[in-house]
């Protein structure tokens, strides 16, 4: 496309298709990208989107929607069938946004999400009140910014693969997501693995990937 390669193939060589990070493009970039996407009858995952590109490109692409508060814009041209289960869960309510671009993505992909936010270890009753049903996950994801204890909390409680996102909140020696990383990274508790900061889509899409080979999808 001049300005872009788009990667046509992937569903065949990965199961999934092309996501496209939408930060940093033009919204005619943006536009040009999904209409060759929905002329191939391809469903499209967009991250990263901000609300400007979204008002640009709504009237031109039917049935585009999207989801203000993960940044996600995506365009859904086939059924998608879900499998399985996926607990996501948040320390705290400012973590949501980075939940819900992990949330959409795993639903995106074709898992079912069962959300568990607000519930971190500042009031860890909260957590104990939820953990039954948390532990019927085939794979959880735990989002905490601030200290980023909640991963291994978690993980030490449940015998699934857990996947922790750091998040960039807190103050200031929390370094935007630096201390939540390097205290996921440092976890003692067995099976949790760690993605970037602030990186939902990753969580979501590795998480997808775990619980769809589990139902054997």
């Amino acid at each position: 496309m001049g300005f872009a390669k788009l990667d046509m193939e992937r569903q065949n060589r990965r199961g999934y298709s092309e996501t496209v990070f939408c930060q940093g493009k033009t919204c005619e970039q943006l536009y040009e990208i999904y209409r060759v996407f929905e002329e191939r009858n391809v469903n499209v995952l967009g991250t990263r989107a901000s609300k400007e590109q979204y008002d640009y490109i709504k009237d031109k692409i039917s049935g585009i929607k999207y989801f203000e508060n993960a940044k996600i814009l995506m365009l859904i041209k086939s059924e998608i069938t879900k499998v399985g289960e996926i607990a996501v869960c948040t320390g705290g309510t400012s973590d949501i946004p980075v939940a819900e671009e992990a949330s959409l993505t795993a639903e995106f992909f074709g898992s079912n999400v069962k959300r568990y936010y607000d519930i971190g270890v500042a009031g860890i009753h909260r957590l104990f009140d939820k953990i039954d049903d948390i532990k019927k996950a085939n794979v959880i994801i735990a989002v905490a910014g601030m200290e980023g204890a909640l991963g291994g909390i978690i993980a030490g409680m449940v015998d699934v693969p857990v996947i922790a996102v750091p998040v960039s909140v807190g103050y200031g020696a929390s370094f935007n997501g630096l201390s939540a990383l390097l205290t996921m990274l440092n976890s003692c508790a067995e099976g949790m693995t760690v993605v970037n900061i602030d990186n939902g889509f990753n969580a979501g899409y590795s998480a997808n990937q775990i619980n769809r080979k589990i139902e054997g999808k």
